[in-house]
């Protein structure tokens, strides 16, 4: 990455974006826990957008917050991806709800992805998450988790 591909911005938290970059990013609910089913519906939403407006490595969707490893597309921005991931699950949500309003908190956390070594130590934290959280004991089988090894970046 050159430095010149980097562009910082900030609202509440700061946000660094460079061309071809893989992030790791946390967005959280608004208020509470999602049930199993908005987990579903959440997870669900992140899988189909994998390959059209990103590549997806990971994704973990636990009670109140979303952990992904992703790369966008070169024609959609990280900001982007995120309204559109955002806005459609908290769309099939709240269908699922019979309510209308915010499912996400408005921003979300995101760290640029700089080497193997931190790729591997994001891809550990999501996956040890729901063990930590006493969700379940074998991380591998936690309904909310994905891992994509085919979009396995080799840095």
């Amino acid at each position: 990455m050159l430095i010149s591909d980097l562009h910082i911005t900030r609202r509440h938290l700061p946000h660094w974006t460079a061309r071809d970059a893989t992030y790791f990013v946390t967005f959280r609910t608004k208020t509470g826990e999602l049930t199993v089913k908005e987990q579903e519906i959440s997870l669900e939403c992140i899988k189909r957008g994998d390959g059209i407006y990103y590549a997806l490595i990971a994704a973990i969707v636990m009670p109140d917050h979303v952990h992904l490893l992703l790369t966008p597309h070169k024609e959609y921005s990280l900001s982007r991806v995120m309204k559109g991931l955002k806005g459609v699950s908290a769309h099939e949500i709240n269908a699922l709800r019979a309510c209308a309003g915010h499912v996400w908190q408005d921003e979300s956390y995101d760290r640029i992805v700089r080497n193997q070594a931190s790729l591997l130590r994001f891809l550990n934290y999501m996956l040890l998450n729901p063990v930590k959280k006493g969700l379940c004991d074998d991380p591998w089988r936690y309904a909310g988790w994905f891992c994509n090894l085919e979009e396995f970046p080799l840095m």
